[in-house]
């Protein structure tokens, strides 16, 4: 016990000697002796949040040599939605040694999703084994995948603070246009300080400290206004349990056309259940209800009864694990930009685009990759910080657009989904998160044409073809038969409307496997991070080599 004390009161004063020979923090080598209560006041680089973007922005710049503190205003594990994970998700735990970390906690195999979107026509299943090999996911349970990460983010030198919120964030001048230099914070001990750091990364989710304190540019989109409300149940049928689809997700649009819902397995035997709809028509719902306002719990039951996909799967025998219904909006918006002067904000607090497809936690880490990557080529001098800058908001806004387009597309297939108004999309991301296919979902061949609401009608029927539910794998067989399987690879050739007719006349089996194939590769561009080792921006490539992460000049 003696030797015990003994050593810690030697750990305080190595603590506080370092302390007083304060040197840069940028420096590649760690100081691991930091206060086992408080942060110290000085790093080189801050995390505000410990969620999916914010433990993995951190893990990878601690592993290029950088301090990192990150501060985190809960303690984990802690309630998240959001289980079904993307194709990316394995590529991206690879990069950060995680991936094995995942695959012996148990979480259930993810090997596609299926989508029932209209009552009148069977479902449709996308195949993540179809992108690649080693594309398969996982379903997980939120509290322990982001307590995963963020332990990973400790291990990997990353000095983790729990229950420590930041309330403000100081600035050389105007918030708007300077640079953040420090950050106040208390912690639930209520003990409170500040830090000061070199470089920002805001992860702190939808409040958005930012985005919505600092900036004020965080803008809503009105016809993805919707809320959410879902439950945990047990002894749900697995969806072809046994096949190679079992423990896929289903997603159906409610028969009255007003909303749709996720149906979920995990791996302890739950089934997360969830019903989504427009805020407006939820409230509508509620105030027409049968004897009054129901119960969060009661409307909940009452929605799920048009789903009759969800209804068979839940069976006789499904059970609603009590205290399990919660509701939350899920309202989707964006941001003109998502960094500024040694600043960079990703995840959520950054944006968010539906809860359709579950795009969140890719999102998240993308940007977490992105932001890792711009910080480091600032630093070394591999590109000016604007430049770094507009390279980040580029990526960041490019994936979000992608799957805003995807998630558009499933909502005109459910024939619920209006003519989107055009200022809800940013130009310049539409153009560069759809370089390749612009000219065959617009129609034209000139980039520089101004878009309009009747080309973005275009790209949502395009990207509607990802769940069009008479394309199977029996359809794309028989087609890789007739004509060169090239043509239906995801790795094949981009064909236009005219392209398809030239190869298929008269064969509309063909020609609807080679759409489908065309729109899945808006998935496969953001289902691996070397993508951003190929798409250049501003003049720049990633370089993702551990130890040299920043830029690559890039050239056509």
């Amino acid at each position: 016990m003696t030797r015990r004390i003994s050593l810690i009161s030697d750990l305080d004063s190595m603590y506080r000697i370092l302390k007083s020979n304060e040197r840069s923090t940028c420096s590649k080598n760690f100081c691991f002796f930091s206060s086992p209560m408080v942060p110290s006041n000085k790093t080189c680089i801050l995390v505000i949040g410990g969620g999916p973007a914010g433990s993995y922005a951190a893990t990878t710049l601690a592993r290029e040599g950088l301090e990192v503190v990150l501060l985190e205003a809960t303690k984990f594990p802690r309630y998240h939605v959001g289980e079904g994970m993307l194709p990316s998700m394995r590529h991206y735990l690879k990069y950060i040694d995680c991936e094995e970390i995942f695959d012996k906690h148990g979480f259930m195999h993810k090997p596609g999703a299926c989508f029932k979107l209209r009552e009148d026509l069977r479902e449709s299943f996308t195949d993540f084994n179809a992108l690649g090999p080693n594309f398969t996911t996982w379903n997980v349970i939120r509290s322990e995948a982001d307590e995963l990460l963020l332990n990973h983010a400790a291990a990997q030198g990353v000095h983790v603070y729990q229950e420590t919120r930041v309330d403000s964030i100081s600035f050389t001048g105007d918030p708007a246009n300077s640079r953040p230099v420090e950050a106040a914070w208390t912690n639930k001990s209520g003990n409170s300080g500040s830090i000061e750091f070199d470089w920002l990364i805001d992860a702190s989710g939808r409040s958005g400290i930012m985005s919505t304190k600092y900036l004020k540019n965080r803008e809503f989109r009105e016809h993805l206004r919707n809320v959410a409300v879902w439950g945990y149940w047990r002894n749900v049928t697995i969806y072809q349990e046994g096949t190679a689809r079992s423990n896929a997700p289903w997603f159906e649009a409610m028969t009255d056309g007003l909303g749709w819902a996720w149906l979920i397995p995990l791996h302890d035997g739950t089934t997360s259940i969830g019903v989504v709809m427009h805020q407006d028509i939820s409230s509508k719902k509620k105030k027409e209800y049968p004897g009054g306002p129901p119960s969060l719990k009661d409307h909940y039951l009452h929605e799920l009864s048009r789903l009759p996909g969800v209804l068979k799967l839940i069976g006789e025998k499904g059970c609603l694990v009590e205290g399990s219904v919660r509701g939350s909006t899920d309202y989707s918006y964006s941001a003109p930009r998502y960094s500024g002067d040694h600043f960079r904000i990703i995840g959520d607090a950054a944006n968010f685009v539906d809860p359709f497809f579950s795009s969140g936690v890719h999102i998240a880490m993308t940007g977490a990759l992105a932001a890792a990557i711009t910080i480091c080529a600032s630093m070394k001098g591999q590109a000016e910080e604007i430049d770094a800058q507009h390279w980040h908001n580029a990526k960041v806004g490019i994936s979000h657009t992608r799957f805003l387009f995807v998630v558009l597309g499933a909502y005109r297939q459910m024939r619920q989904q209006e003519q989107p108004v055009l200022h809800d999309v940013n130009e310049d991301n539409f153009d560069a998160a759809f370089s390749l296919f612009r000219p065959v979902i617009a129609g034209i061949s000139d980039a520089s044409e101004k878009l309009n609401d009747e080309q973005i009608g275009k790209v949502m029927d395009f990207c509607a073809n990802i769940f069009d539910p008479s394309v199977g794998v029996d359809n794309l067989i028989a087609v890789r038969k007739r004509y060169n399987p090239a043509y239906s690879s995801l790795t094949g050739p981009i064909l236009s409307v005219e392209d398809v007719e030239k190869i298929a006349p008269g064969d509309p089996e063909a020609h609807k496997v080679f759409l489908k194939m065309n729109s899945l590769k808006v998935i496969r561009e953001e289902a691996d991070y070397s993508v951003l080792e190929k798409e250049g921006m501003y003049g720049y490539v990633a370089n993702t080599v551990r130890g040299q992460l920043g830029f690559c000049r890039y050239e056509k």
